[in-house]
């Protein structure tokens, strides 16, 4: 039995479309409060598998990186429901006008 060796490599498949954006837990928590409707602490902890208290931990880290996030309690027996209606200075791009500005006030 002979064997034919070949210093071919192997041909690779084209990629028909590039491949998808990592989903992250912290991703989806912020698409869930960025509805009108926003999200309660339950619906949260089913969606992504936490538990209660880390559920309220991630809120209060999306507040400390610049998310205004807000608690509304929507009625008498109803859980309190969070939204984002804000999001951090540093995702927001600056106003080229306020900036000359402030430049040449410092350069004063």
């Amino acid at each position: 039995m002979t064997t034919v060796t070949t210093n071919a490599r192997p041909r690779r498949k084209a990629l028909a479309k590039p491949p998808a954006e990592r989903i992250t837990k912290k991703g989806q928590l912020i698409r869930m409060l960025g509805s009108a409707a926003g999200a309660d602490v339950a619906a949260i902890s089913a969606k992504l598998g936490w538990q209660a208290h880390t559920v309220r931990a991630a809120l209060t880290g999306l507040r400390n990186a610049g998310h205004d996030v807000v608690a509304e309690k929507p009625g008498q027996g109803k859980p309190t429901r969070y939204r984002i209606v804000g999001t951090p200075a540093a995702t927001v791009s600056p106003d080229p006008a306020a900036t000359d500005a402030h430049e040449t006030a410092d350069a004063r």
